[in-house]
């Protein structure tokens, strides 16, 4: 169930402008964000406030093969969180060293429930409700940490080149919102300093819900068919686009250029011009789930 708030209400306040909508994400899709954010800020916090020291170096290679090189790229930071740690536990060379890993049970539960968003603003919900609880004090100072590192390291980060272009030709055609699990604090200041914000009509953020929450409130029902389009790095922002019969455009992950260069010289006017559904999208998302296996490389080396 999607939660009415302040925070959603713009997006469910937005009326359409153009015949044509697309929703667009940010970290790893129109800025080459993913691996600085990951590598810099937020798996050296996990380290250190999760108690992973002694394993740092295969913490290190879970976590970036969840946020990074995975079907799981582009989760949301506490289900990311979670899956790296259960890839911990039962990592053979791991499991030898007899490591001490959190074992989460109310960060699992925050994650389960639906009634609070997974943001920074959901946990402080979640933690008036649940008092006391030792994992959600540990969560709350990570994901702090995590923002402030942020903020302190990542900075000067240009959009991947042809992301430009495609927004000045989508411009007055489509009405473009950004669609992203990052807080929009840290959305609004990257795609100001690129002076990307006035392409789009709104900065979705993780404190308005979930990527497909986004688009069934910014988009559901105010289009016609095969008018609305997700652009997106991960299988996250594909299954939002499924989810609400949206159309979906692959950004392939250490491909971007390339994606930004198709899109802007051939996809986007097949798009605008009714030919982009069917064999010519299929074909696009068959190549692009190549680029996200399930089963990591310490796991595929021994099968």
């Amino acid at each position: 169930m999607t939660l009415i708030n302040e925070f959603t209400q713009p997006l469910i306040d937005l009326q359409p402008s153009c015949d044509f909508f697309v929703g667009i994400d940010s970290d790893g899709c129109v800025f080459d964000s993913m691996e600085i954010k990951h590598k810099e800020c937020f798996i050296p916090n996990i380290i250190k406030f999760w108690g992973l020291q002694a394993v740092s170096k295969y913490a290190r290679e879970a976590a970036e093969f969840v946020n990074l090189y995975s079907q799981w790229r582009g989760a949301n930071r506490w289900p990311a969180l979670v899956k790296a740690i259960d890839l911990l536990a039962e990592w053979e060379e791991v499991q030898r060293r007899k490591p001490i890993l959190p074992l989460m049970p109310n960060v699992r539960a925050f994650i389960r429930q639906e009634q609070f968003p997974h943001s920074n603003e959901g946990l402080a919900m979640f933690m008036e409700a649940n008092p006391g609880k030792e994992d959600l004090a540990t969560a709350w100072e990570w994901t702090h940490a995590v923002n402030a590192s942020v903020k302190d390291i990542v900075k000067g980060v240009p959009p991947f080149p042809f992301v430009r272009e495609s927004l000045s030709l989508l411009q007055n055609k489509a009405d473009m919102i950004v669609v992203s699990a990052t807080p929009v604090p840290a959305l609004t200041r990257e795609w100001q300093e690129h002076d990307l914000d006035g392409f789009v009509r709104l900065i979705a953020g993780q404190e308005m819900g979930k990527k497909a929450e986004h688009l069934a409130m910014a988009a559901g029902n105010k289009y016609a068919k095969n008018h609305v389009l997700m652009i997106g790095d991960a299988l996250g922002d594909l299954n939002a686009a499924k989810a609400n019969g949206a159309l979906f455009y692959p950004i392939n992950p250490g491909e971007e250029e390339a994606s930004w260069q198709r899109f802007y010289e051939e996809a986007a006017d097949r798009f605008l011009n009714d030919d982009y559904a069917g064999g010519y999208e299929a074909g696009l998302i068959a190549e692009f789930e190549r680029y996200l296996p399930e089963v990591p490389p310490w796991k595929a080396h021994r099968s």
